[in-house]
């Protein structure tokens, strides 16, 4: 757009333009920050992971469960998590790691973190449009604003430091939008497709982008329905292989406590709603007025792919499936980018108030009026960014409580004498929320742990019985047979607590 604004470039001469870079350089370039942000995000997460403590929730270690039981030919999906492929091609090869395999998945979920900030800010830089020459800064404004707007999604601070997958989803997807408007559908369709390896409201973008992309690049025509193919492949089969059902991660879905009760519709519009306060919804409804009045393609295209992801979840709830609130922060951000391309807009004295008509003597306050509304956007927004503060100091020391947490149980196992041990003393139980990292610590699929201590103990086979108390482990047999009662007996243990 800011080559329209300033004259079309005409193709009688394919001389660089003075001052500018050959193409050859151009690219080194663009490589090379491209490296030193990726290495930058990456360094960024280790010090994070670090400083924190944090450590991955149940569905994560439920992740790494399967890398780990590939390795030993005993991959089972048929218990909880849900079977996500994305994940799985990373906790595959970090199982090679052994116990580091915790540390490097939660790096790896924490850099999907910030790329998703730095590609918010790049999307919405790019669709701020162009700029009066004096405000070249508001394109960067706005990206500022998207990129620190989006770690500010409610539930955003807690998916993170549990090292959940919807964060590095949500990059995936900016990155497509971004490399879309950069002339690159070839990159934006693959970051589809990964994204689609987690999330299935995906499927519908893969599907769409992929149709246009088969009838605009002839050299993908062979590598498009390969790729669908795939997606549907690996979502599929590895779970019939593995699991007592080829649609074993739906049917896990189906019927949870994150169901909604009641209309469906409304239900998942009013989950979709809460993820941000009213200001930032505000700031998004004008954002579209604005883009329908300016015919702008680009930001009503954005727009319709959130909706269409909303659409889809509510499809999803009238099935029966959950349409959790975290199912939605990918168009939630998607909306944080409209607005901020808002704030660039109003902060540009962009050259489209010129369309107004409006008398002269109104020309400096339509120009200075956008700034002005910009501040009035920023005060109303304290109130929303006091909440994710006290989110974060919230959830800042839980995360901490819960890493030093496991880490004692990684630690009680191995002073026992490793999974194999605890295993042939009897079946492993603990209570809800703490099975997956006990079998992952214990080498055991997730749905072989017994999350009830009690009816493990009452059915009278041996049970090992790990039980959490202040932030500690408490180690106890039951049912043992004589034979084997004086060899278990060492397991009971206490660990420290505190």
């Amino acid at each position: 757009m800011a080559a329209d604004a300033a004259g079309a470039r005409t193709p009688a001469s394919d001389k660089p333009e003075a001052g500018s870079l050959p193409s050859g350089v151009r690219l080194a370039w663009l490589t090379t920050v491209s490296a030193l942000l990726a290495a930058a995000a990456i360094a960024g997460a280790i010090v994070f992971v670090d400083a924190t403590g944090m450590r991955p929730g149940f569905d994560a270690f439920g992740w790494m469960v399967w890398g780990h039981q590939v390795l030993y030919g005993s991959l089972n999906t048929s218990g909880a998590p849900s079977w996500k492929p994305l994940t799985f091609l990373f906790t595959l090869p970090y199982a090679l790691f052994g116990h580091t395999q915790v540390w490097l998945w939660s790096v790896t979920s924490v850099t999907g973190t910030i790329a998703a900030g730095v590609f918010a800010g790049r999307v919405a830089y790019r669709l701020t449009g162009p700029v009066l020459p004096s405000r070249r800064f508001a394109p960067f404004v706005a990206g500022a604003f998207a990129g620190v707007a989006v770690m500010g999604i409610q539930t955003w601070p807690h998916l993170v430091l549990i090292a959940n997958s919807d964060p590095l989803v949500v990059a995936l997807l900016l990155a497509a939008i971004d490399a879309h408007l950069c002339g690159h559908p070839r990159w934006a369709f693959a970051a589809i497709v990964l994204a689609s390896l987690d999330r299935p409201e995906s499927w519908a973008f893969a599907g769409c982008y992929g149709v246009w992309l088969f009838w605009t690049d002839r050299r993908a025509r062979i590598v498009v329905p390969l790729v669908l193919l795939l997606i549907g492949a690996v979502w599929f089969v590895s779970p019939g292989l593995t699991s007592k059902s080829w649609f074993s991660a739906g049917d896990l879905a189906l019927n949870q406590h994150t169901a909604i009760h009641g209309s469906k519709i409304l239900g998942v519009l009013h989950r979709w709603r809460t993820l941000y306060e009213l200001p930032m919804q505000l700031a998004f409804l004008v954002g579209v007025a604005v883009a329908i009045w300016r015919r702008d393609r680009r930001l009503l295209g954005v727009t319709a792919a959130a909706l269409l992801w909303v659409i889809v979840e509510i499809a999803f709830a009238l099935h029966g499936w959950s349409a959790a609130s975290r199912y939605l922060i990918e168009p939630a951000a998607v909306c944080i980018v409209v607005a901020a391309a808002l704030v660039g807009q109003l902060l540009g004295g962009a050259p489209w108030v010129s369309q107004l008509r409006a008398p002269g003597w109104m020309s400096p306050a339509l120009r200075w009026g956008g700034p002005v509304l910009v501040v009035v956007l920023g005060v109303s927004l304290i109130g929303s960014a006091r909440l994710r503060v006290h989110d974060w100091r919230y959830d800042l020391p839980l995360a901490h409580a819960n890493g030093r947490q496991n880490r004692r149980l990684i630690a009680v196992v191995d002073r026992l004498g490793g999974g194999a041990v605890i295993r042939s003393c009897g079946g492993p139980a603990t209570i809800p929320g703490t099975q997956s990292t006990l079998a992952w610590a214990v080498g055991l699929n997730v749905g072989s742990i017994s999350n009830h201590i009690g009816r493990a103990i009452d059915k009278g086979l041996p049970v090992v019985a790990f039980t959490p108390i202040d932030h500690g482990w408490h180690v106890r047999i039951y049912n043992q047979p004589a034979r084997q009662k004086a060899r278990c007996a060492r397991l009971k243990t206490n660990t420290v607590t505190g």
